[in-house]
């Protein structure tokens, strides 16, 4: 369920709906398709009817939220809740599920089967062959699942395609391997085949290996020997073989069949770790570490995971963490900038590939200085470069020796570009490819910082009203026309707002004055009467409210280091991380450490399925 981590436990206070009036609310409008005489798609009304249901019906209760907030429920034409009522409905059951869930505390969670994504495919071939190629381009892109990123385990299964692109990558990579001497130093760490497989496997299986595990390749080399290849042309075809195994290219846990949560396997944790903080497999220490049994000592994982942020690997982490929570790698594609209203932007690579890598290389350096979180809402520093600070109007106090380069930078007092809403990527992203959107602007804000995404917008929404030909209008002129609909007032009362203070940003992120000829107009307000202007103001906004952002990242990065979506046990985590967050002054290593030793990190949930095995 989308929404149910976004919303703390003590706000639960705040929903005003008792058990007894929602559920009077539910029969008003719900009854007459889901009564027991008529119970339309099997669902019956009288499931949720009781205060337990939020622990024995969860499922029930998030799949009836998800079809009221998404305006599915109640169907067209019969009686439905006002937006106001719809949204209060929607939050008590969330609100409710959250608090059944943690009844009892923190949990495992499951720990599914996942394939390695193109990226971690790539960089675990980098670090077991040493080979520096792009060897994603390979693989066909892998689409977003769980909490909105490319590793969950959701969509990461294995198609025809893929098979067929692994055989043809596994060839490559072997025929590269052989002429490279790095990658035979790799390889060829004895004269004998077995001797060979019994380093190499355990480092691309990342886990010991039995001898009978082993011996299948051995006897593969065998059939490549009688056939007549040499032993090195052996080798190569057997290790073909290894880099198609399911034990290399999917991450897979041994099963928990002790019908309790228990740690997870040492080796498995290595990788959970590597995988999160590098995309990569585990290193030699790590290895070694997971070997000695010492990885269950929390401060051992906290030195660990302070020396991997500290590593250049971590770099992969901060690229693709942020590219996908903040949506820059939509930039790529259908949200980049049009070429001919923006030219600077489409034919400056260097301008636009420093644009493009802002978001990430700041947050990397949030993680290397262990700055806090907040500073992604505001801060005195920014990454800059030359091209950044003449994009930008300021003189920036860059390294004289790599103006170039980007580098951590001071900023100038009331520069607007500190954090991320000063960075021309999350301008563009948020705007349209030919003009700015505050209504694009406010919805990213409320979903990428709060993790409060406004609800779809209903069916047949007209469209913005476009400008007549010589009576330019600016955009906040066309929404106010827009809003004095009332079915789009709703929504846009709690978005246009924060869009309107960051109207100052041109659609690639330059500092304007004027919208169609007349000054703009930067002030805004919130649903709640808060008013504030310009992105200072907006930034102050949401510093008033820290703790939600700082929940909401917590949520989408503990996604990510799970690889899946999260679950109703999930979100009792989530507050206890974000707290812990809080308490340390919102450090950065406190989050990532804090997910680290997480129960949901370092625990497995019980296997259902087959009868369990006391231990």
């Amino acid at each position: 369920m989308k929404a149910l981590w976004l919303l703390p436990v003590l706000c639960s206070a705040a929903f005003a709906l008792e058990f007894d009036a929602a559920q009077r609310q539910l029969k008003k409008y719900c009854v007459a398709c889901h009564s027991d005489a008529n119970p339309v798609g099997g669902f019956k009304l009288s499931v949720v009817a009781t205060q337990e249901s939020f622990s024995t019906q969860s499922r029930r209760w998030t799949s009836l939220a998800n079809r009221v907030r998404n305006f599915e429920m109640p169907p067209k034409g019969a009686p439905a809740p006002a937006l106001e009522e719809r949204e209060e409905i929607t939050k008590w059951i969330d609100s409710s599920l959250h608090q059944a869930a943690c009844a009892t505390g923190p949990g495992a969670g499951p720990s599914p089967i996942r394939r390695l994504n193109r990226d971690e495919y790539a960089a675990t071939i980098r670090d077991l062959l040493d080979i520096h190629l792009d060897l994603a381009k390979f693989l066909p892109i892998d689409g977003g699942g769980g909490e909105g990123f490319d590793n969950a385990a959701e969509t990461l299964s294995l198609s025809p395609l893929h098979t067929e692109k692994y055989l043809d990558a596994a060839k490559f990579i072997m025929d590269y391997a052989s002429r490279e001497y790095k990658s035979r130093m790799k390889i060829f760490t004895a004269p004998a085949a077995s001797k060979i497989l019994a380093n190499f496997l355990p480092r691309a299986f990342r886990r010991p290996v039995s001898l009978a595990e082993q011996k299948p390749y051995e006897e593969l080399y065998a059939i490549a020997r009688k056939q007549g290849q040499t032993h090195e042309e052996a080798i190569f075809f057997t290790l073909r073989a290894v880099l198609v195994s399911p034990m290399f290219l999917f991450r897979a846990e041994a099963p928990n069949y002790t019908g309790a949560e228990r740690p997870v396997d040492q080796h498995a944790l290595a990788s959970r770790i590597s995988y999160f903080l590098w995309g990569s497999m585990p290193d030699e220490l790590l290895t070694d570490l997971a070997a000695t049994g010492r990885l269950s000592d929390p401060e051992v994982l906290q030195q660990i995971t302070k020396r991997m942020l500290r590593s250049d690997r971590s770099l992969s982490f901060a690229v693709r963490f942020t590219d996908q929570w903040l949506h820059i790698r939509e930039l790529n594609g259908e949200k980049a900038p049009d070429a001919k209203l923006f030219p600077e932007y489409a034919k400056d690579e260097e301008l636009s590939g420093d644009i493009r890598n802002q978001p990430s290389l700041y947050f990397r350096e949030l993680l290397v200085r262990n700055r806090p979180v907040l500073d992604l809402i505001d801060s005195t520093h920014t990454v800059g470069s030359s091209n950044l600070e003449k994009h930008f109007g300021l003189k920036l106090p860059l390294d004289p020796g790599r103006r170039k380069q980007p580098q951590w930078t001071e900023l100038p007092k009331d520069s607007n570009r500190g954090g991320v809403l000063g960075m021309p990527a999350v301008l563009a992203v948020s705007s349209y490819p030919y003009r700015t959107s505050p209504v694009l602007r406010g919805a990213w804000v409320l979903e990428a910082i709060l993790g409060t995404p406004p609800p779809p917008p209903p069916p047949n929404v007209p469209s913005l009203e476009e400008p007549q030909p010589g009576h330019a209008k600016t955009i906040r002129e066309r929404l106010a026309r827009h809003r004095e609909n009332p079915t789009c007032a709703g929504c846009h009362s709690r978005i246009d707002g924060i869009g309107f203070a960051l109207d100052n940003y041109d659609a690639i992120g330059r500092w304007r004055k004027e919208d169609a000829g007349k000054p703009i107009d930067a002030s805004g307000e919130l649903n709640d009467g808060t008013k504030m202007t310009g992105p200072d103001g907006l930034k102050q906004v949401l510093l008033n409210r820290k703790d939600l952002f700082v929940r909401h990242l917590t949520a989408k990065m503990l996604g990510y280091a799970l690889g899946r979506g999260l679950t109703l046990k999930d979100s009792c985590t989530v507050d206890a991380i974000a707290a812990e967050v809080k308490q340390n002054g919102y450090s950065m290593h406190s989050l990532v450490s804090g997910i680290v030793l997480s129960q949901p990190f370092r625990m497995q949930s019980p296997t259902p399925g087959k009868e369990t095995v006391k231990r």
